[in-house]
Order: structure tokens, then sequence, then C-alpha cells
């Protein structure tokens, strides 16, 4: 018993010495976590420690920030009081179920904590209680001894087996007190092996049969025990037992070796000879279940073969005792331990455990924003369970590792923009380092949520519409429409047309449809009174806070025939405009009698008037040209012709609906004589009414000239804004025609128009829509294949030609 009390000094001795070193060895990296120490079995709601407060977080933002325990298992033994923090039993754990072997209990804990995103590792030792008994495999052992078996030999007992670890483990056997036997034990690894020693001799003769009682005590308090009956019968014969070369075998094998694979032949020797040295080999009975499932014993051979899968990440070493029989009488038993080291395998690819924030990122967000945390985990050890981790695509998207090894979190490395990426793919790749290295991909899907940085555009800006004259007020006349690369509200446009405060502000009325950008005009437009006009629409999205853009209308008005032509000559009155005219009887054919002057307020082809004979009393006298208005005689008067001819002539203008005028003109026939008298008397008649015609004409014209010359010169205004070709100016023709016709030229974009008068050459060009009264003018700048454009007959032309 001494020896067995120094043995358990030294054994203390040797585990103080064990913590103390683990202590200084990982000193530094405990410090770094929370550490906690509860008993198995406690009951489920105990309190283990308050996580927030030794976490330093405020109790009042638990709830808020959600703070719980991760757990990587499929059972959660502990949770989290988010009211105060404090970590408890969730469900009632069992050491010995949790952790195998004497070692410490530690389970490791992650602690997550929201807005701000943390996560704080714990560590939860389980210490041992004393709560199972130490037992034996079997009730009873028997051993059969020869009587002439001398002191000292050992006969090995059952080991007890105790859950339970450190001091609550068995520290001792012990045995009924008797003469002949008392009880060794031998300390093997973290093993208590009982023998039987015989110390005295025994003698079949006086008694041929001994029971003992074998006790197993734990070193818990209070103890407790287990027993193991004895029963040695006392033979005769075979006085050698059969023997190893070694106690102790060594063998080291791979994880997932093939089964029926040889990795062991044992070979006992014994001395006698015959039955008694025949030898049969067993597996000692007294060995975990599982390894009798995994490895299997030749009785005859002693050859241990491979009969179940081998696995590292299972149990990394076995301890077989093997033992060999004799066939004597009683047979006698030797035994060794074969001690078997599995070596690891990289057939455990490493596991990717996505703790993942939200699917969803603002495309404003900032450079190191964590989207999600992993960790990575391999089975494997040594270089085939080191794991390199990488994101395996190209995304703006990068891990970054934390303090502890293997534990990332997924941030944005490049600034986002959802108009040229709304959705990404993130494949995040974990590779260990075995041979052949295993990988394991996870996929990460990112939507990339939209935020108001673009703001409504125009496709064309400045835009430019036509307008025909006399529209209908109220409905939409033209529309301007602009586009948002953003989404939803942020993409919503509402239109506004911007006022001017002037008091001749057009876009008063004006009016646009907020939603679709309908413009409708309040009012009718003339042309003779304005010919263009522009005015800006703001485009304005509904984001917050909203972006706006603005473009510029340029508005054409385009000239319809509105207006009837007016007779300048011969002079209205009441109602009707008609002269007479006097002519001596001796002209030639081919004298020009009278001129009829009309004059059109309409442009272009709706301005350009003909002249034609209506009515007259003698078509073989006189002519009338169709262009010019001119009244000439077509023959030299004869004796026989009337003394006065009635002529009705009638004026029209070119539109698609022509509006007319008519003039009367009455020719007298005199004689030489009378004429020149009444000439005399009628040119100081119609010098006066000439002059009046004059001063109102020259009147009116001047009104007509000034405002379309104000007009012109805004044009030009706009378009030299846009390019310093623009050129704006009337053509001039020299062969006036009698009429007064109107000529504007204005530039848009790359091209020219005109609003031509009565004639045009052969070469000019209609702009299709253009009414049939606008022209394209070539810039003349161009090559020679350009088309030129005349107006042949141009209408400006000295106010004294219109009224001579």
């Amino acid at each position: 018993m001494m020896g067995t009390d120094k043995q358990s000094r030294m054994r203390e001795y040797y585990e103080f010495v064990f913590h103390l070193a683990l202590l200084l060895f990982f000193g530094n990296q405990a410090l770094a976590q929370i550490r906690y120490a509860i008993p198995e079995e406690v009951r489920e709601g105990t309190v283990v420690g308050n996580v927030a407060k030794d976490l330093g977080l405020e109790i009042t933002s638990l709830t808020e920030r959600r703070l719980r325990v991760v757990s990587g298992t499929k059972e959660t033994l502990f949770e989290v009081n988010q009211d105060n923090g404090a970590l408890h039993i969730h469900k009632k754990i069992d050491r010995e179920l949790l952790c195998h072997g004497s070692g410490a209990c530690l389970l490791e804990l992650k602690i997550l904590v929201e807005n701000p995103l943390e996560m704080h590792h714990i560590v939860v030792e389980i210490t041992d209680v004393n709560d199972h008994s130490p037992s034996f495999p079997e009730r009873e052992q028997i051993f059969e001894i020869a009587e002439h078996t001398l002191p000292g030999k050992r006969f090995k007992l059952h080991t007890a087996r105790d859950p339970d670890a450190g001091v609550n483990s068995i520290r001792t056997y012990t045995l009924t007190s008797n003469e002949h036997f008392e009880v060794d034990i031998r300390q093997s690894d973290e093993d208590k092996i009982p023998f039987l020693v015989l110390k005295k001799s025994l003698d079949r003769e006086k008694k041929n049969k001994h029971t003992l009682l074998v006790t197993a005590v734990d070193g818990g308090k209070p103890p407790k025990s287990g027993t193991l009956n004895v029963s040695i019968i006392v033979l005769d014969s075979n006085d050698n037992r059969p023997m190893f070369s070694q106690e102790i075998y060594q063998i080291e094998i791979q994880e997932n070796i093939p089964v029926g694979t040889l990795i062991c032949k044992m070979n006992a020797t014994d001395p006698d000879e015959g039955i008694n040295g025949e030898i049969e080999y067993s597996l000692g009975k007294t060995l975990e279940k599982k390894v009798y499932d995994i490895f299997e014993l030749d009785k005859l051979t002693g050859e241990i073969k491979v009969k179940g899968m081998v696995d590292y990440e299972e149990n990394d070493v076995y301890k077989l005792d093997v033992e060999a029989s004799d066939k004597g009488a009683p047979p006698l038993t030797g035994e060794c331990r074969v001690v078997i080291k599995i070596l690891d395998v990289n057939d455990n690819p490493p596991e990717i455990e996505m703790t993942s924030l939200s699917n969803t990122v603002s495309e404003d967000s900032k450079l190191g924003t964590v989207i999600s945390l992993l960790s990575v985990t391999d089975k494997d050890s040594g270089v085939n369970g080191k794991i390199i981790s990488n994101i395996n695509s190209n995304v703006p998207f990068e891990l970054k590792p934390s303090y502890k090894e293997n534990i990332y979190s997924v941030v944005t490395k490049e600034f986002l923009n959802r108009e040229q990426v709304s959705h990404y793919e993130i494949t995040i790749k974990a590779t260990d380092c075995g041979e052949p290295p295993l990988s394991t991909f996870k996929t990460l899907n990112i939507r990339i949520s939209d935020v108001n940085d673009n703001s409504p555009f125009f496709s064309q800006n400045p835009i430019e519409f036509y307008l025909v004259e006399n529209n209908v007020v109220g409905i939409s006349v033209f529309s301007v429409s602009a586009t948002d690369n953003d989404l939803n509200n942020n993409a919503a446009i509402s239109y506004q047309i911007v006022r001017e405060r002037s008091q001749h502000d057009i876009t008063s009325f004006l009016n646009i449809n907020s939603e679709t950008g309908d413009i409708l005009a309040l009012k009718i437009f003339d042309f003779e009174s304005l010919k263009t006009f522009q005015f800006q629409v703001v485009a304005t999205d509904s984001g917050i806070p909203s972006l706006s853009s603005n473009v510029t209308v340029h508005v054409f008005i385009l000239d319809q025939n509105d207006n009837a032509p007016v007779i300048l000559y011969p002079v209205s009155s009441n109602g009707s405009a008609e002269g007479v005219e006097e002519i001596p009887r001796n002209v030639n054919a081919g004298h020009l009698v009278t001129k009829v002057r009309a004059y059109d307020a309409d442009i272009g082809y709706n301005g350009w008037l003909l002249f034609s004979l209506q009515e007259v009393t003698a078509h073989s006298l006189f002519g009338l040209d169709r262009y010019t208005g001119q009244i000439r005689t077509l023959r030299s008067f004869t004796e026989t012709d009337e003394a006065e001819h009635k002529l009705l002539i009638l004026v029209k203008d070119n539109g698609n609906v022509s509006l007319s005028a008519t003039a009367t003109v009455v020719v007298k026939l005199v004689e030489p004589r009378e004429a020149f008298a009444a000439a005399d008397v009628k040119s100081a008649t119609k010098d006066d009414e000439d002059n009046n015609v004059t001063f109102y004409l020259m009147i009116t014209l001047g009104s007509v000239s000034t405002l379309f010359l104000i007009s012109i010169i805004v044009l030009i205004a706009m378009q030299c804004s846009k390019s310093t070709d623009c050129t704006s100016k009337y053509l001039q023709e020299t062969n006036y025609d009698g009429t007064l016709c109107h000529s504007i030229q204005y530039r848009s974009g790359d091209k020219r128009y005109m609003l031509v008068g009565p004639r045009m050459s052969i070469g000019s060009t209609i702009v299709p829509g253009s009414h049939a009264n606008t022209l394209v003018l070539p810039d003349r700048r161009g090559t020679s294949t350009e088309v030129n454009v005349v107006c042949r007959r141009s209408t400006h032309r000295r106010v004294s030609n219109i009224i001579g």
C-alpha cells in the first residue's frame, strides 16, 4: 500500500507540473478570451456568467443589437438572456457524452452582436462531477492457478471503467483481506491496471478454491466504488505461461486503410511441450466495444487485421490488450498491449459556415463595409487542416481576416454602381493544404439597392418643335420626355415649365402635364404676330434628395393660309376695288393700260398671288399678265370698238385652300386730244390720291417690316448662339413681278430653312412635312452637289416700285 500512495503522490505532482505548463503556454491566448467554468449536470436555466457585462456591452442596447449565441452544433446548450446579458444553461449537460477522456472539457462559443457587427469568442469549461461509479465489464472473474505456482505470480484483473475525469476517476483498487493474494496497480498512460499478485504459495489439498472481492474506488468526495467477484481455482500441472517478445507494441497505420489489411502479427512462445505449449490468441475482454468492430485477431495465427473503417477524426489511437493462452491444464496466459496510432489522411474538405447579415447592399456603401461573416473549419489536422480562403470571382468584394484564424468578414473593396451591375454572386473558395488539396465553394448572392445618384436626362438638348399657327386651344401640341437610370421613386420624373417674370412671358400661355411631359397651348398662335419663341422645361425625379435637369425648347410657328389677298390698286371704296383708266384710241398693241397691285400677309406659297381675268367685254382687246397684274392692249383700236370696257380681275393666293379678292377696272377710249386734257386733270387728282395711298401704304409696310425685322434679329441671335454659320436675310430679286412676297431664312441644327415667296427655281427642295412653304437651303460652303434655292420673283423691292 505504501507503493500505491507513493505512486499517487507522484501522479499528483506530474499533474501540477502539466497544468502549470499549460498555463504558461496558453496564458497569452487565454487573456484574449472570456472563460467560464461550470459543473456538469446543473439544472437548465443556471447562469454561467454575464456576457454583456464582461464584454462591456450596454444592457439597454442588447435587444436592439440582437445579442445571441451562434451555435455550430445541432444542439443549443447555451442561450443569452437579451434583457440582462446573462449566459445560462439551455439544456442539461453531460460531460461524459460531450467530452471523452480525462482532459479539460472546453466549449468555445461564438457571441454575435449586430449594429455594429461584432463577434466575440468565449470558452466554457465543463467541470466534472462525480456522477458515475466505477464498474467492471463482468461481475465475476475466474482464475485457475496451479498449486505449485511460485509467490509473486501476477494475474491481470478486469480493469474497471469510470467515465468521470480527473480526481473523480478511479484512484485505487482494494482486495478483501487474505493470506495468499494482494492487489498491485500498474500505471499505463492514463489507465490504472489492477493485477492479482500471489504472495504465498497455494495448497490444493488444504483449499482448492478461493473467493475474493476486488473493489475499485474513485477519488470523488464522497468516493464511489464498484466490485468484482474473483474466484481462484487451484490446479496442478502446466507451470509455464506464453511470453511475448515485448510488453507494448507500437504500430502506425493511415486512416481509411482498406478493410482486411494485415497490420500486425503477434508471436508468443511457451517452453512447455505438447498441448501445454500450444498457444491461442485473443483480445482482452475489457476493451471498448468499437475496438472489436474495427479490428479482429486470428486466434491461431495471431494476425491482427482491419475489420471496419478507420477514421482519424473519430479516434486517433487505439490500445489493444492481446492475450496468449496455452492449452495446458490449467492454461497459462501471457499478455501484451498493442498501441495502434492512426495517421491523418486529407479526406475531409473544408467547411464554410456563413453568417450573412443581409443580401442587400446599398450602392453608396463606403469602402470596407461588412456584408457578411464566415468561419472556415477542417476536421483534418496538421497540414491537412490548414486552410487558405479567397474569393474566387471578379467582384468588388474581398475577404478580411479577423484576429482569430479562419474567421473572415466579407467587405467592399470598390465603390458600387447599381446602374452598371445590380447583382453579384460572390463565390468563396476554401482549400486545405493536403495532398491532394480539397476545396469547398460557397456562393453568396448580393443585390445592390438603388440610390438616387442619377439626374434625369434628355436625349436631345435643345429640342426643336414646329407648330402650325391657328392651333386648337387646350390640346397637346408637343411633348418632352426625359429618362432616369435609377429605379422606382428615384426614376419617377415630373416636368415643369420654367416661368419667366416678365411682361411678355410666352410660357404663361403654355401648360405642361407634370407626369407625361405633354405641353398644352392655352392660346392660339398667329404666325404673322409671333414666328418663334423658346422656353425651358425642368425634369425632376422623386428621390430624396431629388435631382433635376433642364432642356431648352425652341418652337417655330409655321404659316397657314389664313389671310386673303388685299387689293392695293385700284383703291378699295365701299367694300369693292374699282378704278377707271382712260387711254387714247391711237395706242398700239402692247400698250400698258394699268397694273393691278395686291398684297398678302401670308408668306411662301400662301402669299404667292396670281391674277386672272374673270370678265371682260372684249377678249381680243386686253390681256392680263398672270404674275405681274399688268393690263396691256392686245391690238390697236378701230372705229368700231366700243368706247368703254369693263374688266373684272380675280387675285388669289396659292394656299392649299386658296383665298381671293376681286378688282374692277373700267377702260375708256378717248380721242388723243381729250386724253391729254383729261390726263392733265386726272394727273393732278391722282397725284393727291397717290400721295395719300402712298402715305398709308408706307405706314403699313413700315410696321410689318419692323415686326418682321425684329423677329429675324431674334432668330439670328438664337441660331448664331449655336453656330457661327447662322445667316438671316431677305433674298433680293431685281425682277419685280407686282406681288409683295416674304422670304425668311434661318438655321436649325445642321439644316437651313427658308420660307419662300411666290416662285422657286427648279433646283429648290421642299422639306417633307413643311406645309409646302418651307425650303431646305444647303450651306453655301458645302460641295458642288448641294442644291441651290432661288426665289426668282422676290418680294423685296423698293416701295416705290410697288406703288408705281
